[in-house]
């Protein structure tokens, strides 16, 4: 049977911008190997694949996987396929819809609304409150496997570290943007860096950026997904306001971010990011972004 699929790049209201993400509309007698081999003929940094809610009261079970292996979560697949889902029988004009998409990680909600211009945005509310892990290398494999001097790493209180909500990465400040845009993967370092297992890639970032309302510059480093670099990273922001608490003071109440990244490779993406911060610990994370079709298809069986 062919099976419709769509692209849309998130994170940005430019097409060729943002990160791209290829949405299969039917995933259903698909197996995880054949999932896997999809995706990574796709060669995106991801591919979702749309299935039946395991919970009618739910919107639809995603799947999610790099060009190597399945995601338990991630941020820019969330909101690319709830804005293709909601997409699909939205009609004319502005809306907002309510949606709750099950994934590997848990319940994730998501609002996706459609203005009057026409433009898509997302917010979903992250399933697992951000956290510590054990197991971050010592700084100087770090810096070799990235390229950066290990004089360049950390700032003011903010120092490497290993942190998760629901995918880990390891969070790498960089003193100044300089070092940070020459910055790129040594495979060689990296192997010899011991990251722990599971960790998805390495969030390197630095206070302001290119635009002038961004909080954060990042970049992503993940040469064992099968990408060098990723244009936006969704659950690593989702992530971040942990690493954020744990440098700086945070009063109680809502505080936003924007996060640039992506700029080095060509496809600028920017990332909003809010955390609600309760007696000193983070309560609730939400990530959002805007995203826009590129281009639709069928895959042949």
């Amino acid at each position: 049977m062919a099976r419709e699929f769509q692209t849309l790049d998130v994170f940005t209201t430019e097409r060729f911008g943002g990160n791209p993400l290829a949405v299969v509309r039917d995933g259903r007698g698909l197996s995880t190997e054949q999932m896997q081999t999809i995706a990574a003929e796709f060669n995106l940094s991801e591919t979702t694949f749309i299935l039946p809610p395991q919970d009618g009261a739910n919107d639809a079970y995603v799947r999610i996987f790099t060009p190597k292996a399945e995601l338990p979560f991630a941020g820019h697949p969330t909101v690319g396929t709830a804005i293709a889902i909601a997409e699909q029988d939205a009609g004319e004009g502005a809306y907002r819809r309510e949606l709750i998409l099950e994934e590997q990680v848990g319940l994730v909600p998501v609002t996706v609304t459609r203005d009057e211009s026409g433009s898509n945005y997302a917010q979903f509310t992250n399933a697992v409150l951000p956290q510590a892990q054990l197991g971050a290398p010592k700084v100087e494999g770090i810096a070799a496997a990235i390229n950066v001097g290990v004089e360049q790493i950390g700032f003011h209180n903010h120092e490497v570290r290993l942190l998760s909500a629901g995918v880990p990465y390891i969070f790498v400040p960089v003193s100044n943007m300089e070092s940070l845009e020459r910055a790129s993967p040594n495979l060689n370092a990296w192997r010899k860096a011991n990251f722990p297992a599971g960790m998805v890639g390495v969030f390197a970032y630095v206070r302001g950026g290119v635009l002038e309302d961004t909080a954060w510059h990042a970049r992503m480093f993940a040469p064992d997904q099968g990408s060098m670099e990723d244009p936006a990273t969704g659950s690593a922001a989702a992530t971040f306001p942990a690493q954020v608490l744990a440098s700086e003071q945070l009063g109680d109440g809502t505080h936003s971010w924007t996060v640039e990244q992506g700029y080095e490779m060509g496809r600028p993406s920017q990332i909003y990011l809010e955390a609600d911060v309760d007696v000193g610990v983070i309560a609730a994370v939400r990530v959002g972004g805007y995203a826009v079709p590129v281009m639709t298809g069928e895959l042949l069986s």
